[in-house]
């Protein structure tokens, strides 16, 4: 057993936020993960990726992007940057150590189990991301062609020979379609819920509307229903610009033209035979009207901010395609050789045996302070800002959390942040 003063459970872009600030704030400290630095961008993700987050908006504590702000880096890319970022304050990164379990230790520590050895702590960090365990419908039966979800998906050249269903339409699910589709591969794509963004609006990428708006910053606690704040799809988007695009490139309007198949939500699939909802019109329509009101908000903004001079004239995205999905599918006689779900995921803390996760498997915290004292989340989806989940926004609560557990070493927020004005919208 190893007896420190904090753990950090995760090597990720949040796990290392916290583990600058600890270093600056002279805490002993210790950062655990299963595998590498970065280690879902390394072997969780598809060989093209490149982020959905402009270059700029990969701010982390005491380091600034490199390169042009505009750009999109490749996964890859990112990677290096977190090994460059944990290398130049010499982070404390135990890699190659799996966490079991997280339990009370005596006179108020904690015990941190690994496959290798028992940290005992006073406090511990949970830095593992919003990302648990893939979600695979209950609903699914056996399927009757190879079935993989998202995270394993590399290339179009590893899938069996054939079309390819996919199920889910948020980034991940489209952005996977798009380059089927490009490759030569039928493909049909099962549309769920998702929130249609443009890449660029009047010049601008979306996140900088976001950002500049204020949109971003809002809070879980402005939230009329943080459940479902929480639950909101990630945008259509991909990480790739063109001139000015009032398109995401990815959104079904554009896979529509690229020859990709549309079907409302898959309800089962038993066999080779795969039943669809009769919802895709309601669920495009609703992702418009969403993207609509967004868009809305970002005209009041320029209008009263004077911008109108600076920005280029309001054109919209197109209307998604109102077409009619097949409602029954025979996989065999389609051709398609492959299922791909893009379903999401879920919240994977079995392993965190203390009374601060509910039954849904998220954490209980506010601003990242859980009910078990001196045990912290860093980087959970919406936990306090809505940005929390994306690589810029863990900064924010990474300086909530340290400046908690070192009783104000460190200030509680990042004090390169700048006021804006907020939009009022949801």
């Amino acid at each position: 057993m190893t007896t420190i003063d904090t753990v950090v459970i995760g090597a990720g872009h949040a796990g290392l936020a916290v583990s600058r600030l600890l270093t600056r704030a002279g805490r002993e400290h210790v950062v655990l993960d299963r595998g590498r630095i970065g280690e879902r961008w390394r072997s969780e993700r598809w060989e093209s990726l490149q982020l959905l987050t402009p270059n700029w908006m990969t701010r982390l504590p005491e380091a600034q992007p490199e390169g042009d702000p505009d750009a999109f880096p490749p996964a890859s890319s990112f990677v290096r940057r977190l090994e460059q970022y944990a290398a130049s304050f010499d982070a404390p990164v135990v890699a190659g150590t799996a966490v079991s379990s997280l339990a009370a230790g005596p006179g108020g520590t904690y015990d941190v189990h690994t496959d290798h050895t028992t940290w005992r702590a006073r406090s511990v960090v949970i830095a593992t991301g919003p990302h648990g365990r893939q979600r695979v419908p209950r609903h699914l039966g056996q399927a009757g062609v190879p079935l993989i979800t998202s995270n394993r998906y590399r290339n179009p050249g590893r899938l069996d020979p054939g079309g390819v269903l996919v199920v889910g339409a948020s980034s991940s699910g489209v952005q996977i379609a798009d380059e089927l589709a490009r490759s030569g591969r039928d493909v049909v794509l099962a549309v769920g819920r998702h929130t249609r963004m443009p890449r660029r609006y009047r010049g601008m990428d979306i996140f900088w509307w976001l950002e500049t708006t204020g949109r971003l910053a809002r809070t879980i606690d402005e939230m009329p229903d943080p459940e479902a704040a929480r639950a909101q799809p990630s945008m259509q988007l991909i990480g790739r610009a063109g001139a000015d695009q009032v398109e995401s490139d990815v959104d079904l309007a554009a896979l529509h033209r690229r020859g990709v198949r549309l079907t409302g939500r898959l309800h089962t699939l038993q066999g080779c035979t795969a039943h669809f909802g009769n919802d895709l019109a309601a669920m495009t329509s609703d992702a418009d009207r969403r993207m609509h009101a967004f868009l809305d908000s970002v005209d009041r903004y320029i209008d009263r901010c004077g911008l109108t001079r600076e920005v280029l004239p309001p054109v919209r995205p197109a209307a998604a395609p109102l077409v009619r999905g097949p409602q029954r599918l025979d996989l065999r006689a389609e051709g398609i050789g492959t299922v791909v779900l893009a379903t999401g995921y879920r919240p994977d803390h079995d392993w965190v045996d203390l009374p601060i996760v509910d039954e849904d498997g998220t954490f209980r915290q506010t601003r990242g302070i859980t009910a078990a004292p001196g045990v912290y989340v860093v980087g959970q989806r919406f936990q306090q800002r809505r940005d929390s989940g994306f690589i810029d926004g863990a900064r924010h609560d990474a300086f909530a959390v340290v400046h908690h557990l070192t009783a104000g070493a460190i200030p509680s927020a990042d004090d390169r942040g700048s006021a804006v004005t907020r939009e009022q919208t949801t």
